[in-house]
């Protein structure tokens, strides 16, 4: 049998971030690094696949490019329905690339309507009159201004797709589907007899998100968050079970690497650093000035990874981030943290990490390249949007890790982590 639902996530957390909801919701998830390269096809012991690219800040032709390679491989394993997954901030630019990916995969499916909603309550993400809010401010009122890379200072979504798009965009507000599947429905026929090709979904709960699931089954391409794959799972007959995140015991070190420049994760390094676990922190400037920070990393690590967890991290304020930018350029000094990073990773797994705790979208999809993970089995949820997942190594030992949004995760999340591991899967 092929899998029911195929998903082609923009970044690497945000990928088990919707696998994990997927999880929760009773289907078993493999989550995939990239696109398979051809000839290593083969059956996927799931019911659902998602397929992780690091596609959010790329350029939108290559954006396309991959996502289309992404979706021809989910196609070719049977996928019933289509679901392109983005950040719960809607993070991207007026080139994209939420609208180009989007319309690319409509094209590709022959599809004329699709809908749109970044909304997750469950970690405050919500979308009301079209407008997304961040806990009780508007998007634009949020840490996401202050975004590096995709600062998002418009919270009217409706203006921010139809900047991207050449399709029409249109919404279904919060008085229709606050009612029931059917509402929403007519909803969706009356716009594309409008002619309107994508819609922006209000939603403000998790009832919300239940009720549009039930509302697009069958649709071939849905867009959003990961929030709407609470109400999927159902359309397949599935219900929540902990055995679907079942994953094998934990052995091995444990250790900590962070890159993101969010709020919420530099927060989580300044709890650990008032508990007193032991830190390092990688410096961009001695990166780019050719010193060897990974190896005085991993030198650090040796004589303490015996004690429990050890955090490395790069997360700064954004004034500070700000000033590396200005001194190395935004894309220079993000890639030299990246490579630094992942040279840490494998010299932490080559000494006998087997527990690991990746923040930052950007960070873990360079730490995954670099230990050669191809695809990860998605297992309990520590967080809202936050699994542990088992990956392979090559050698053919178990890594247990998760990949963390920067915005996800509550102030001891780095600790509390390990604490879950030992309680839900030893």
């Amino acid at each position: 049998m092929g899998i029911r639902l195929g998903c082609v996530a923009d970044d690497f957390t945000g990928a088990t971030d919707l696998a994990n909801n997927l999880v929760r919701a009773g289907m078993r998830v493999v989550q995939l690094i990239d696109v398979p390269p051809p000839g290593a096809e083969r059956p996927v012991d799931a019911d659902a696949v998602v397929i992780a690219l690091k596609s959010r800040t790329t350029p939108a032709a290559d954006a396309v490019d991959a996502s289309l390679r992404a979706l021809a491989w989910l196609r070719s394993a049977g996928a019933e329905q289509i679901y392109f997954k983005y950040c719960s901030t809607f993070d991207s630019t007026p080139a994209g690339n939420i609208g180009p990916v989007t319309e690319a995969l409509m094209d590709a499916l022959g599809t004329d309507f699709t809908i749109a909603t970044p909304a997750f309550p469950d970690n405050g993400r919500t979308v009301f009159k079209g407008h997304l809010f961040v806990g009780d401010v508007l998007l634009s009122a949020s840490g996401m201004r202050h975004h590096p890379l995709t600062p998002m200072t418009d919270p009217d979504l409706v203006s921010v797709l139809g900047a991207q798009t050449t399709r029409a965009v249109g919404l279904i507000d919060h008085t229709v589907v606050g009612r029931d599947a059917t509402s929403i429905r007519a909803r969706i026929d009356e716009l594309r007899e409008q002619r309107t090709g994508i819609a922006i979904v209000d939603a403000v709960s998790n009832d919300d998100l239940v009720r549009l699931g039930a509302a697009v089954q069958g649709m071939p391409l849905v867009t959003a968050g990961s929030g709407l794959a609470i109400g999927l799972p159902a359309n397949w007959g599935f219900t929540p079970s902990h055995a679907a995140a079942r994953l094998p015991a934990p052995g091995g070190h444990r250790a900590v690497i962070s890159g993101s420049v969010s709020a919420a994760t530099n927060q989580q390094v300044q709890e650990f650093l008032r508990t007193g676990g032991p830190a390092f922190s990688v410096d961009p400037l001695r990166v780019a000035a050719g010193e060897d920070v990974s190896g005085e990393a991993l030198a650090f690590a040796e004589a303490r990874l015996d004690d429990g967890p050890v955090l490395f991290y790069s997360t700064e304020a954004p004034e500070a981030v700000r000033a590396v930018q200005t001194r190395l350029g935004a894309a220079e000094a993000g890639e030299l943290l990246e490579r630094a990073l992942a040279r840490v990773a494998e010299g932490l797994v080559e000494r006998g990490v087997r527990q690991l705790v990746v923040a930052g979208g950007e960070t873990s999809g360079a730490v995954v390249r670099a230990l050669g993970i191809t695809g990860l089995r998605i297992g309990p949820q520590i967080d809202p949007g936050v699994p542990w997942c088992a990956a392979a190594l090559p050698g053919g030992d178990t890594l247990h890790i998760t990949l963390k949004s920067g915005n996800f995760g509550g102030p001891g999340f780095f600790t509390d982590s390990f604490a879950l591991l030992d309680r839900e899967v030893s």
